[in-house]
């Protein structure tokens, strides 16, 4: 396949770099700044765009089978979060047959057994320095579900421990609800999120729907 990669140089996004290209898929690495072109895996091939921008995203979408968008809004610019999956939704469908897939946050699943509590409104989870980024992913999960759109999108929602690690490949899949070990905790590595969405670029099962994974 070809996948085009925006935030291609974050901590996120370098790994699913690194596992499609494992995969033999051609990437596309797209950063915002040319100066990180020498951050991004020499297997890709480095490009400079904005996620934000419709005319960048058809022209980087162009000729693909996926876009990933892997970005994450700088501290003070959460706002920006469902903005750019408008921006998104809006570049894509100027290019027909391309997916789109989302890697976003946690807040928006339900804790389990407690009725259908938010994950934002446990502080269990979403401690109080994280709610401004959680609510920013809540709303950009809102700007997919709620738009009107001919776009094959998903939404990722990892663990709410989200963080780099190892590669295991061991990882459970789930849709709407949080997952949780035996020991309470929620987590999942970086690498293994980077299996769990290219498994899901191979083999779609969740067509404008979102999807969870963790330990």
């Amino acid at each position: 396949m070809r996948i085009t990669v925006f935030g291609a140089a974050g901590n996120a996004g370098s790994r699913v770099v690194t596992e499609a290209l494992a995969r033999g898929h051609e990437v596309t690495a797209v950063v915002r700044d040319a100066a990180r072109h020498a951050e991004l895996h020499p297997g890709a091939t480095p490009r400079t765009g904005d996620a934000g921008n419709p005319g960048h995203v058809a022209e980087l979408a162009a000729g693909q089978d996926v876009v990933v968008n892997a970005t994450r809004p700088a501290p003070g610019s959460e706002g920006e979060h469902a903005a750019v999956v408008e921006a998104l939704l809006t570049g894509l469908a100027r290019t027909p047959g391309v997916r789109l897939l989302v890697i976003g946050g946690a807040g928006s699943l339900t804790v389990p057994g407690t009725g259908g509590t938010p994950v934002i409104d446990d502080p269990r989870y979403v401690p109080e320095a994280w709610r401004h980024i959680a609510a920013a992913s809540n709303a950009q999960y809102e700007a997919l579900r709620t738009a009107n759109t001919a776009v094959d999108w998903t939404y990722f929602s990892p663990a709410a421990l989200f963080e780099p690690g190892t590669r295991t490949g061991r990882f459970r899949l789930g849709k709407d609800e949080l997952l949780v070990a035996p020991d309470g905790t929620s987590s999942l590595s970086m690498e293994d999120a980077a299996i769990a969405l290219l498994n899901e670029a191979e083999h779609p099962e969740h067509h404008r729907s979102r999807f969870t994974a963790g330990y």
